[in-house]
């Protein structure tokens, strides 16, 4: 398929999409921390913890996705009245796209799993959570919930975790809610019985889930198709979208056969989260009027974005631009990018043991004290990243006149250099906002400087990183150039 001129109109439609998602949301927290001694108390580790991070994790994780890709979503889900519900809740408010419509229960225990990290392993997963059925209560104000928010969605998703929350009576009530309305309905299945969603437009199970529904093989092509088929008939819906890891994703539609999509040829890190990005993905494309093989196609794509990142991750529509444009984006442009996007592939980097440098500068006539400097910076890390000044960071450091070049210019000769593996720019005067989210395991600057005068070192420092001070090439320098190149020009008109 030819992605860009197939799928990107598609994609700009994605932040027109309001997407109701009713389900069970959860709460992530990573605690993060290095290993250095044994317990004496018993043969395991001592994490001396660093810093903490916590998202929204379940039915949560599907709406981070919507609003990554400029959707609006509005969760529909039960919490407890506890610190995690608290969290969830201020989670939400936090974030731009979301809305929510909580049902809190007292007494019954917000999902929250706790996950422990030293380095780039995981040492450990604790889960606190109750599952169980809803009181009459809770299933009517949840309900009443559903009924207030259904009118002003596109399209109507069911993420169930299997936490009590969907339950037989809620799933059919959101979709006679949903066929009222006149909207499609999206279910995430977790329940083995798929005869739960009768109904629904699209069920998206994973291959063993089809597997475990249908009591068939779920491998090639071919068996996708048939328990697909089957499962048609189960859940009486109208389309079933297999999420098939490897074997990318099958599409199977009542009456009209089966479309395979192959998984999208990227490195493989973490494919948890992987479902919540392509039901968020899927739904948004179905959401705008596209039909559901196009949306198949762009999820699937999605897909092939969020399995090369760590944890529980989110794709964004530059990030899909780029995959859908792949074949144009093999010189120095793919290695221009934005700080969220530059976050992610600095995570699949780390847990790949590799040792992460940053410099900075404005970089405004590349010279060989330039050519140096990166030359240096790289032979002391495995992957380095140039921080760039935006055009009007470099007018406030060096005046109206600067830069000669602009900052998408001096970006492509910086990433086209073979010692630079990816250009971020910052529009600060100084990049610690950058270095504070990169965190790097070296920090590289001139050696006119001195190790005080530069901006991160103590932060570097702090956990342990190191600042290395790169030697200069004599005579070299940008505003020297500038300087007497407007002689000559002086000197000619003489």
């Amino acid at each position: 398929m030819d992605h860009a001129n197939a799928l990107g109109p598609l994609l700009e439609e994605l932040a027109s999409v309001r997407v109701l998602c009713i389900g069970d949301v959860m709460l992530d927290r990573f605690i993060y921390g290095a290993v250095d001694r044994v317990s004496p108390e018993a043969p395991i580790p001592v994490l001396r913890i660093e810093r903490e991070a916590q998202m929204l994790g379940g039915a949560g994780n599907v709406v981070r996705n919507i609003a990554a890709l400029g959707g609006r979503a509005t969760l529909v889900a039960v919490v407890g009245d506890d610190d995690a519900g608290r969290a969830v809740a201020r989670l939400i408010g936090e974030q731009p796209g979301i809305d929510a419509d909580l049902v809190t229960v007292a007494g019954r225990a917000t999902t929250l799993k706790l996950r422990y990290v030293a380095g780039n392993q995981q040492l450990l997963r604790a889960d606190h959570e109750q599952v169980s059925q809803l009181d009459q209560d809770s299933i009517q104000r949840l309900c009443a919930a559903i009924e207030s928010e259904i009118a002003d969605a596109d399209i109507v998703v069911l993420s169930d975790y299997a936490k009590g929350v969907l339950s037989p009576m809620i799933i059919q009530y959101a979709r006679r809610a949903a066929e009222k309305a006149q909207k499609l309905v999206i279910a995430d299945p977790k329940s083995a019985d798929f005869t739960r969603y009768a109904g629904v437009s699209v069920l998206t199970p994973n291959a063993k889930e089809l597997a475990a529904a249908t009591a068939m093989e779920v491998g090639d092509d071919v068996s996708a198709e048939a328990a697909g088929a089957k499962a048609l008939g189960l859940a009486k819906a109208d389309a079933i979208l297999v999420t098939r890891s490897e074997r990318g994703m099958t599409i199977v539609k009542k009456e009209l056969g089966a479309q395979h999509f192959p998984a999208e040829a990227r490195e493989v890190f973490d494919v948890s989260g992987a479902g919540d990005t392509v039901l968020a993905v899927f739904a948004l494309a179905l959401g705008s009027g596209a039909d559901f093989v196009d949306a198949a196609a762009l999820a699937n794509v999605a897909a092939g974005i969020v399995v090369t990142k760590a944890g529980t991750a989110v794709v964004r529509p530059d990030e899909l631009a780029q995959a859908l444009h792949a074949a144009d984006l093999k010189g120095p442009e793919a290695k221009i990018k934005p700080s969220d996007s530059a976050l992610d592939t600095v995570a699949r980097w780390r847990a790949r043991g590799l040792k992460i440098g940053f410099t900075n500068g404005c970089f405004d006539l590349i010279h060989t004290g330039h050519v140096s400097l990166l030359a240096q910076a790289r032979a002391a890390c495995d992957r380095l990243i140039v921080g760039l000044n935006t055009d009007a960071s470099v007018q406030r450091l060096k005046g109206p006149s600067r830069p000669v070049n602009t900052e998408m210019a001096r970006a492509i000769v910086l990433a086209a250099l073979e010692t630079v593996d990816m250009v971020v720019l910052f529009d600060e005067e100084t990049p610690i906002k950058l270095i504070e989210a990169i965190r790097p395991d070296v920090l590289i600057k001139g050696a006119d400087y001195t190790v005080d005068q530069v901006v991160g070192a103590p932060f570097v420092q702090s956990y342990g990183g190191k600042v290395v001070l790169a030697a200069l090439t004599p005579g070299q320098s940008t505003s020297g150039t500038i300087a007497r190149m407007a002689k000559q020009t002086v000197s000619n008109k003489s």
